[in-house]
């Protein structure tokens, strides 16, 4: 037998130690720190020339209805153990002021007119037909609508079988698809935009004319059946007037202060008169057992209001714009910024807004009777959740409800988010 003949391993060769100083291992960021670098971010991606103004005044928008929904729509637990709706203003009428701040629809649908005819506008540029555009255009509003309404029909489904109120089911289903009347009207706006591109400010006069005659045949002609009907052509006329408003301003109008100036006083003034003298009631929107309401469908005092806030907002441009623009840096250009300022941080905070403003406005809703709903699934009431809204107390604790729903809506959002898309995206928030 062949002697094997066993050697020693051969040694590991190590590798050599550095001679150099030792570079220190990065830093980890604090939660801080990455809030900063993403408003930076989110400032630096955002074009030069972009007007942000414009975003600015859809977040309030968007602001003021969800915070005037969640303050005036109370659900009420019952004797008979179902829900119903109800509201403050109609226990409360001192409030009806307050309606003149939460409710901006005429902001979102002027700032809607601008982006509308601009995207119009530039995709003629680039050779796109009105087909392809209006297409895309409503893509981004179809797709998060399609998600929102398949979810709730499942709700609905699921209330059935398991033998809900009826009462109950209507509360429900008539507070959360109450958004969908608002894409409906501003899709059939979207594509009319080749015509208000072309003369808004006559088609401007020319609905308020409309809103004017419907209103008037309202009382000629008080005991028709068919006036009921016939005025609800106020609601794509209504919000046409700020709308072709938003055209007016993208086509390079309203430079000057003064016919904002005009839009406020004169429709601030329309509106006092035609609610001292004329009639209509003050809340801006609809109030429980009133016989006539402001927004359902809009009304002359409605449109006068818009054009006052059409007013305001068109002279609000300039300290908004500056309230979410960040300073030149002192020091050298070369030097980078690792601290967002408070501009950086309001700006981030209204262009994520703005990405998901339909989300927002279609889930904003659900988040309330969310946390309406699973408390009572468990056994308990809650003072301004379940009780009748007939005092100021009931406010205050609704107020403190607020912070509860935003984090449901939070989540919501994250959930679908995503069904707004890219796509979606640009066409909400392109200019």
């Amino acid at each position: 037998m062949t002697d094997l003949e066993l050697r020693p391993p051969s040694p590991v060769r190590q590798p050599p130690l550095p001679t150099g100083p030792l570079r220190p291992l990065p830093a980890r960021r604090t939660p801080w720190q990455a809030l900063h670098t993403a408003a930076l971010r989110i400032d630096a991606a955002t074009p030069a020339d972009r007007d942000r103004a414009t975003d600015v005044l859809r977040a309030l928008a968007i602001t003021g209805v969800v915070l005037g929904h969640w303050l005036v729509s109370g659900v009420v637990l019952q004797a008979g153990g179902h829900l119903a709706g109800d509201s403050p203003l109609g226990h409360l009428p001192g409030l009806a002021p307050v309606t003149w701040i939460l409710q901006p629809l005429a902001v979102f649908f002027l700032v809607g007119g601008r982006v509308g005819a601009r995207s119009y506008e530039a995709a003629l540029a680039r050779g796109i037909g009105y087909r392809t555009w209006l297409a895309q255009r409503l893509a981004g509003l179809l797709r998060p609508a399609t998600a929102f309404a398949l979810t709730w029909g499942l709700v609905w489904l699921g209330l059935v079988l398991a033998g809900t109120a009826h009462e109950t089911i209507h509360t429900l289903m008539w507070l959360a698809y109450s958004p969908l009347w608002f894409l409906g009207v501003y899709a059939l706006l979207i594509a009319a935009t080749p015509l208000v591109h072309k003369a808004g400010a006559r088609v401007a006069v020319a609905a308020c004319l409309v809103v004017a005659a419907l209103d008037a045949s309202r009382v000629l002609f008080a005991d028709s059946g068919w006036v009921d009907t016939l005025r609800l052509l106020n609601i794509p006329a209504g919000w046409l007037v700020p709308y072709c408003l938003g055209a007016v301003w993208a086509a390079g109008g309203f430079t000057r202060q003064r016919p904002a100036v005009a839009l406020l006083l004169g429709g601030g003034g329309a509106m006092a008169a035609l609610i001292l003298w004329g009639g209509y009631p003050a809340s801006m929107v609809g109030v429980p057992g009133s016989t006539l309401s402001n927004l359902s469908p809009p009304t002359l005092a409605a449109v006068a209001f818009g054009l006052a806030q059409a007013g305001a907002a068109l002279l609000l441009r300039a300290p908004l714009r500056r309230a979410v623009t960040a300073p030149a840096p002192m020091g050298p250009a070369t030097t980078p910024r690792n601290r967002a300022t408070p501009a950086q941080f309001l700006w981030a905070a209204v262009a994520l807004l703005n990405l998901s403003a339909v989300t927002v406005f279609l889930w904003h809703q659900t988040a309330m009777l969310t946390t309406t709903v699973i408390p009572l699934g468990l056994g308990h009431t809650f003072p301004g959740l379940h009780t009748s809204p007939d005092s100021l107390a009931w406010i205050a604790a609704r107020s403190g409800w607020i912070a509860v729903f935003v984090v449901v809506l939070l989540v919501l959002g994250t959930a679908f988010r995503d069904r707004e898309g890219a796509r979606a995206n640009r066409a909400i928030t392109n200019q």
